[in-house]
């Protein structure tokens, strides 16, 4: 499977200037966050995807949206691929007003409140990733499938750091890695 991590987002511009966190909630794309989105898409368009799934945040809805129309594929919602819960951006967007503003999304597995209230312990994000890790592992079409991630479900899926709009194969049949170094880049 291919985990892509969300483009640019308004978080991510002032996060990476500033090294503080801005207090924005849910945050969209910046522009070039759209423009990583599009990118990801037209180069993703040749691998053969037959699924998509993205985290509830906007930020990977919005990126997704462009391979999702390119490949005439819906976008199924997985909170399981979800960030880690540590900042402003990490508060996410109720299930209601996601399905209103993404109808053509699936967000049948998705609670009304999707996110958690207080930091997520590090385990946690590397239990989310075993769990996800083992039910995609099942499915047939794992290696036809984009995931639309964040950096730090990546980081627990892989050990690595990925940039905004790139992405990574990762098979499921592999073991990930046992723990983590939670310092954000």
């Amino acid at each position: 499977m291919i985990l892509l991590r969300h483009g640019q987002s308004e978080f991510n511009l002032h996060f990476t200037e500033t090294r503080k966190d801005p207090g924005i909630e849910d945050p969209k794309l910046t522009p070039l966050g759209h423009e990583q989105a599009e990118a990801a898409a037209e180069a993703l368009a040749a691998e053969g995807v037959r699924r998509i799934l993205a985290s509830p945040y906007t930020r990977a809805l919005q990126t997704a949206a462009p391979l999702a129309r390119r490949m005439g594929l819906p976008v199924h919602v997985q909170p399981l691929v979800r960030e880690r819960y540590a900042f402003a951006c990490d508060v996410g967007t109720h299930r209601d007003q996601l399905a209103e503003a993404w109808p053509e999304h699936d967000f049948a597995h998705l609670e009304a409140v999707w996110w958690p209230g207080e930091e997520e312990p590090g385990d946690s994000v590397l239990d989310r990733a075993r769990l996800f890790r083992r039910e995609m592992r099942e499915r047939p079409d794992w290696a036809h499938t984009v995931v639309v991630c964040h950096w730090g479900f990546i980081l627990a899926m892989t050990g690595q750091s990925v940039m905004n709009g790139q992405w990574l194969r990762v098979d499921p049949t592999e073991e990930g890695p046992a723990e983590i170094n939670w310092h954000h880049r």
